[in-house]
């Protein structure tokens, strides 16, 4: 092998370890309830790391949230994923509580507009792709291919129900999927913009009760009706992921190409 091509194997090689930006996860609660708020507690009787989150009423909601992909687009997720250890099998197949969690992603124009993108757990496509680990373990592991053809459901902004967002405006009306959002930069709206009421973020919007903090992408346990009550024990998750490839990656991928290029043109001369 040439010179020129073992340093076009090493980049590749490097490439390949490099990996993806893996997001680092924050829990908190969204909205509590009428008697007591959702409880986050760690719970290792499945994983050393699990988080049992117990919604124990309809209106509650918490989550798990993280910056760490903001600032790509939707476009650019390269994997979602998060492993549920309770057992499921206890709920009716289909239901929120079977097919929990789902997600919540803040999205921007960068005009200072903001919206919340969401999947919708109910749809059976997307059921399909909460997939059983032999230990008795289910597991979402998304790619950007996997939602593309999925229903993204719009809230969070004025005139989301009504077809006439800011989102709606740009994309279309509904039906809308993540292909046709993929453009939108992920980006959490700060805690002022939240708690402007013409902005029309509602209270389960996925923010920190009392702070308004809010994070780009967010794994949600809970919902505004009572479909999603876990009862006790509660869901337990651990290896909460999101992913986009690493601007290391990229350059890497480039310097390969470069090279090979290099390779190339020498063979021909």
């Amino acid at each position: 092998m040439t010179a020129s091509l073992l340093r076009v194997a090493s980049l590749l090689g490097l490439l390949a370890a490099t990996g993806a930006a893996q997001a680092g996860f924050t829990s908190f609660v969204i909205r509590d309830g009428s008697m007591n708020p959702p409880t986050i507690q760690s719970n290792t009787d499945y994983v050393p790391d699990g988080t049992e989150f117990v919604i124990y009423e309809g209106g509650q909601k918490a989550a798990l949230g993280s910056d760490d992909i903001s600032g790509f687009t939707i476009g650019d997720i390269n994997k979602l994923s998060i492993t549920r250890h309770d057992d499921t099998t206890r709920f009716t197949a289909g239901s929120g509580p079977a097919v929990a969690p789902y997600f919540n992603i803040w999205v921007t124009d960068g005009l200072g507009n903001y919206a919340v993108i969401a999947n919708e757990p109910s749809n059976p496509a997307f059921q399909s792709l909460f997939v059983d680990n032999m230990d008795g373990s289910k597991s979402y592991n998304l790619s950007y291919d996997d939602l593309a053809d999925k229903t993204a459901k719009v809230y969070e902004t004025p005139g989301w129900n009504t077809d006439s967002s800011w989102v709606h405006n740009m994309f279309g009306n509904d039906p809308l999927t993540f292909a046709d959002v993929a453009s939108l930069t992920i980006e959490a709206p700060d805690a002022t913009y939240i708690m402007n009421a013409a902005n029309g973020v509602g209270s389960g919007a996925p923010d920190e009760l009392g702070t308004y903090e809010a994070y780009g992408f967010n794994w949600v346990f809970g919902d505004t009706l009572s479909n999603y009550v876990s009862g006790n024990e509660g869901y337990v998750v651990s290896g909460a992921m999101a992913t986009v490839p690493e601007p290391s990656s990229i350059a890497l991928l480039g310097l390969a190409g470069v090279a090979g290029l290099a390779v190339c043109r020498r063979r021909r001369s």
